[in-house]
């Protein structure tokens, strides 16, 4: 899986790899605001990878948790999904408004393969202080550049380079940021 090769997601060893991760997140949002050291346990076993001061609005969700990779301060509003089944790095001090969604998985075009069962995914790298308007959709194997932001409802299916705006279904470059 980790590879970006076939692989079956019904494995025994992924299925139970998801379901501690699923067990995680019930706990994270079933948690209220005035248990804050519960949530930083759940939070620390669930996202072992994770920067200092990061923020998550509950609900959150996500596949596995061990592969999502966050600099410091990242920020995650309501409702947030993330597919990792790849590494998903994240820079520091980058925001997500409500219901972004990151997906490293997908599905063969061929339907054969899909019949089978079989998937695979590419990694997502987003910058340091990126913001990604709320509804967005980042798909398998892009990146984001520094400082950038990503338009509300965009679907970005393309890398995206540093120091712009960029929105659109597909998103695309609209300008560059000034500095």
């Amino acid at each position: 899986m980790l590879s970006g090769e076939l692989y079956n997601a019904l494995d025994e060893e992924l299925t139970r790899e998801r379901l501690k991760a699923r067990l995680l997140i019930k706990a994270l949002n079933d948690s209220g605001e005035d248990e804050a050291e519960k949530r930083k346990k759940i939070l620390d076993e669930l996202l072992p990878n994770a920067g200092t001061d990061l923020w998550l609005q509950p609900p959150f969700y996500c596949d596995y948790g061990s592969n999502i990779y966050t600099g410091d301060k990242v920020f995650f509003n309501f409702n947030c999904i993330v597919l990792d089944v790849m590494p998903v790095t994240i820079g520091s001090r980058t925001l997500f408004g409500p219901n972004v969604q990151i997906y490293t998985a997908t599905h063969p075009m061929e339907s054969d393969q899909r019949a089978l069962g079989l998937e695979f995914a590419r990694p997502i790298t987003i910058g340091e202080d990126v913001w990604i308007g709320g509804s967005a959709v980042i798909c398998p194997g892009v990146t984001i550049g520094d400082r950038s932001v990503i338009g509300a409802g965009s679907v970005v299916t393309r890398d995206i380079p540093s120091d712009v705006f960029a929105a659109g279904n597909p998103c695309k470059m609209i300008r560059k940021l000034k500095l």
